[in-house]
């Protein structure tokens, strides 16, 4: 049985980060003299004070079940996502509140999907507080939560494994979870300002840069620009190039590298290798597609890469409407936009980690095929998988296309065509941002009535949170002893 008690104070802790996360866009916000400054405040001041009420008056000192830590995550989440659209409708700049559910959904997820057509047009506070979003919800809020949160102990465990269900490697850090996830934010924090200095030093003013940053290293999308990344110089390009695949690789090898001095951690990772192979193996492709436009070879290059590491990392953002490109191209950043990167890196979609696992689990199959009374066992590198952890990809899989497929259903009656709602679907659920057609990079979703745009934020969730967390809320026999 889930006890109430325990919900309550560990959300509004959650909520009370997240309001005094939010009291940052209010500081810029005074910093460029804007009327909205006030507004902000306020959202920020409702937001601790719900935080602060529910956490100090709601008393929950016992241990947390397992349950009760999926319970946690998927209503921390919720929570975020509510109370962190006051600042988008106290300052007015959303027609209705799906605009900004979805838009703030959108961000904690690192989807990168917007409603917005002009973004430009938002104040530095609201601009500020929308990439905030991203950073916050890139490594995690809940990571974050365990992070800094004080005398958790045990319970810290519970809500970590239910809020990375796929396992990341990460475990072998440290084995207290707290020190984990104190590493991987820190290892977060350590590229964030890396990151930052680099986009300063190579020609953004440091608002574009922070808030870049923001965006860039969680892999979520969200630009100050209309024009997104074509804004800005190619050498700035290049530098979110790198940055973008980084994100997308398992933060656990960066942190090994970091303290070793080596990149062996890397090479011997074989999820990171397949990651590399496929960027690889897609650069090449759409290069190929695309050279028949004509233009520049460097601009060519780099486009490409830009794109197939931009939707290969589900980060979202565009130098290139990549729309009207040829259809191998466009067919080939389809197929990414299925994968996503690394486990244990900011990025979300089904992830290259498990179409490894299906890949070795095919070969078993064909072995055992050949040699039915042998005993085959299937391994990565030279930890042995148990036939559980099998069951939960393959299920995953089935549930990911289950909810794609929902999606685009209800869009279409909706009266949204078919090819736009099937993107919308892909697009929400993978957390990438646009797709194609009328949500394609160029365009935005802000053509979507209010009840697509409620289902696709539930989608923009359950995909961040890899389904299983919000799906066992949903089973009865879960709230009862």
């Amino acid at each position: 049985m889930i006890r109430s008690t325990i919900l309550i104070n560990y959300v509004g802790k959650i909520v009370l980060i997240v309001g005094l996360a939010m009291l940052s866009s209010v500081i810029v916000s005074l910093i460029y003299k804007e009327d909205d400054a006030l507004n902000l405040f306020i959202a920020s001041v409702i937001t601790i004070g719900v935080g602060l009420a529910t956490s100090l008056l709601v008393k929950a000192n016992s241990n947390i079940t397992y349950r009760e830590g999926f319970a946690i995550v998927a209503f921390g989440w919720i929570a975020a996502s509510l109370f962190g659209t006051l600042p988008f409708v106290l300052t007015g700049y959303m027609p209705t509140y799906a605009d900004a559910l979805f838009e703030t959904v959108s961000g904690f997820t690192t989807t990168g999907a917007s409603v917005l057509s002009d973004i430009e047009a938002l104040p530095y506070g609201l601009l500020f507080w929308r990439s905030l979003t991203q950073w916050l919800g890139g490594m995690g809020i809940m990571i974050l939560f365990i992070a800094i949160i004080t005398g958790l102990g045990v319970r810290a465990k519970q809500i970590y494994n239910a809020e990375i269900p796929g396992g990341t490697m990460a475990d072998t850090i440290s084995p207290r979870i707290r020190e984990t996830a104190k590493i991987l934010w820190k290892t977060y924090m350590v590229l964030s300002v890396i990151l930052c200095v680099l986009l300063y030093s190579f020609g953004m003013n440091l608002f574009d840069a922070l808030a870049h940053t923001f965006t860039t290293m969680p892999t979520g999308g969200f630009s100050t620009k209309n024009e997104s990344i074509a804004a800005f110089s190619p050498a700035i390009q290049w530098i979110i190039i790198i940055f973008m695949f980084i994100g997308g690789v398992n933060f656990a090898l960066h942190y090994f590298a970091f303290t070793s001095k080596s990149i062996q951690a890397y090479i011997m990772n074989a999820e990171f290798r397949l990651f590399c192979y496929i960027i690889i193996i897609s650069g090449v492709l759409v290069v190929t597609s695309i050279s028949s436009l004509g233009g520049d070879l460097e601009e060519t290059i780099r486009n490409t890469l830009f794109q197939v590491i931009s939707i290969g990392t589900t980060t979202g953002f565009a130098t290139a409407d990549y729309d009207i490109w040829p259809p191998l191209a466009k067919t080939v950043l389809l197929m990414l936009m299925f994968i996503g990167a690394s486990s244990g890196s900011t990025t979300c979609n089904i992830k290259v980690g498990r179409y490894l696992i299906l890949f070795k689990q095919v070969l078993v199959e064909l072995k055992q095929m050949v040699h039915p009374k042998a005993i085959i066992s299937l391994k990565m590198g030279q930890k042995t998988i148990n036939q559980g952890l099998v069951r939960n990809v393959l299920v995953y899989f089935f549930m990911h296309m289950v909810f794609v497929i929902s999606g685009a259903i209800l869009l279409s009656i909706l009266q949204i065509n078919m090819s736009d709602s099937i993107s919308a679907a892909i697009s929400c659920m993978g957390n990438i941002g646009p797709g194609f057609g009328a949500v394609g990079p160029t365009e935005n979703y802000s053509f979507i009535p209010d009840l697509g745009k409620y289902y696709l934020s539930f989608l923009m969730i359950l995909g961040r949170l890899e389904i299983f967390p919000v799906l066992v809320l949903l089973l009865p026999h879960y709230w009862r002893e």
